[in-house]
């Protein structure tokens, strides 16, 4: 993701907290948080389009498997979480930031 783009979804839940009127550094944390899911979510998407949804590997009998790649589980979790803090919040996706994302 684009450095910019990243500000701009953080600059974004910034002004959506304010405007909702929640201050402090709980609310802050949360943010910080909401960011750093956002770049593992980078990360796995990355792995994925990488590897694909099933992977080669070796198992213990040192026999080559297809196996599920475990970014997939870890992406919907992290995607989970992502939507518990923002509810948390009270906040919404920044969508204008996401469509402007997918030009």
């Amino acid at each position: 993701m684009k450095r910019e783009i990243r500000k701009r979804i953080q600059e974004d839940l910034l002004a959506q907290l304010e405007r909702s009127g929640h201050y402090g550094e709980y609310y802050l944390d949360l943010i910080s948080h909401y960011m750093e899911l956002v770049d593992i979510k980078e990360k796995l998407q990355a792995d994925i389009r990488k590897n694909g949804l099933r992977m080669d590997a070796l198992n213990g009998n040192g026999v080559l498997t297809t196996k599920s790649n475990e970014s997939v589980e870890r992406l919907v979790k992290v995607s989970g979480q992502m939507l518990k803090i923002l509810s948390e919040l009270g906040l919404k996706t920044p969508r204008e930031v996401i469509e402007k994302e997918d030009l």
